[in-house]
């Protein structure tokens, strides 16, 4: 099969899409599938509209000796993606890895209900109202829609999407092998104190402020309690004047983007990894704290309760509720507790093979 992938960002830009694309790339059966790839970062440099028009294009030409497009978004590049699939009577798959109308809602409209809400909501303005339309026509003309968790079916399904024709592949995760111990680490990276470890984009409903303002809180109980902050974004000025305003320079130290094996050695260092947030469709950060023996406190909310149960591979409570953090940071610095949750935790992990993921896409593509 002759594979066409459209995607938003490509190796080695970071995020999803580049991520997944050079999974495919390496992990696809090379006897069953040839890979082409189209860029949407390559025509990015254009003004707005001409650079939808040159991707179009671009993915227009490279289309004629494919046998399925496959998009990994449903606006930038999934609509001119599907149009060409259309117009060259290809099949056409999309990946949905996240709500982008929603996303945008919050960091540019003001818009603040959860996404489960805003799904099933069509009361919103023009703009808003445009961008859900835009993902909404784009599943609409896919055969199959792929997203990595059924929270995020389940979001897609409110859209007015046949929930039959959306499939759940969970994303592969492949642990990175740290031999350092945790001892040698913290002097490595000059780590003191009980360090609470948290990473991701800055962005509002990835509730670091929340997990700042509980610092002083949580020093009461443990003194000697440091916050540790890996990511950028456009929140991280708000969070510096707010670390300022409560005085905790000391106690709160942002490390800005670090390489990911950084930040895995990191996490191991640390005696708790934390993530407050109010949305995730599939959080890989969790399986990558879990995979390295650090105990996970994250929230009960999207994808978080497919990859940890409640006190067996880690911790979930509800989001920004400072009381219900405070109780289990006590829980996993009791060693008898957290020794079982991280056990746990890593057996959660052999339902993410390399190959169960790529048997997965491999079946919905046949």
């Amino acid at each position: 099969m002759k594979l066409l992938i459209a995607t938003p960002l490509y190796f080695p830009e970071i995020g999803g899409p580049a991520t997944y694309t050079k999974f495919l790339e390496e992990n696809l059966p090379k006897d069953q599938f040839e890979i082409e790839v189209v860029r949407f970062s390559e025509v990015k440099h254009l003004p707005y509209i001409i650079r939808h028009i040159a991707f179009f294009w671009k993915v227009f030409c490279c289309a004629k000796k494919a046998d399925m497009v496959y998009a990994l978004d449903p606006l930038g590049v999934g609509l001119p993606a599907g149009f060409v699939a259309k117009l060259r009577g290809k099949r056409f798959f999309l990946r949905i890895a996240g709500d982008r109308a929603w996303e945008t809602a919050q960091q540019k409209f003001g818009i603040t209900e959860s996404l489960d809400t805003f799904s099933a909501s069509k009361n919103y303005s023009l703009p808003i109202r445009l961008l859900k339309f835009g993902q909404t026509r784009c599943a609409k003309m896919a055969e199959r829609i792929i997203v990595p968790s059924s929270y995020l079916q389940l979001v897609i399904s409110n859209w007015g999407i046949k929930k039959e024709k959306i499939r759940v592949v969970y994303n592969a995760f492949e642990p990175i092998e740290i031999l350092e111990g945790k001892e040698m680490l913290r002097q490595k990276f000059d780590m003191k104190g009980t360090v609470f470890m948290s990473a991701g984009r800055m962005v509002i409903w990835k509730g670091f402020e929340m997990i700042i303002r509980l610092l002083p809180k949580l020093k009461k109980e443990i003194p000697d309690a440091i916050l540790h902050i890996a990511g950028d974004g456009p929140e991280k000025e708000k969070l510096e004047r707010l670390v300022k305003e409560l005085s905790l320079q000391n106690e709160v130290i942002f490390l800005g983007n670090i390489p990911k094996d950084e930040l895995l050695r990191r996490i191991k260092a640390s005696d708790v990894f934390v993530l407050n947030t109010f949305y995730e469709g599939f959080a890989h950060q969790l399986l990558e704290a879990m995979s390295v023996g650090t105990p996970v406190v994250s929230t009960n909310v999207g994808g978080n309760p497919e990859l940890i149960e409640d006190q067996k591979e880690g911790f979930l409570v509800e989001y920004n509720n400072e009381e219900a953090f405070l109780s289990v940071f006590r829980k996993t610095l009791d060693k008898g507790i957290s020794e079982g949750v991280v056990q746990k935790a890593k057996e959660k992990l052999l339902q993410f093979t390399v190959k169960r993921a790529v048997d997965s896409f491999i079946k919905e593509c046949q």
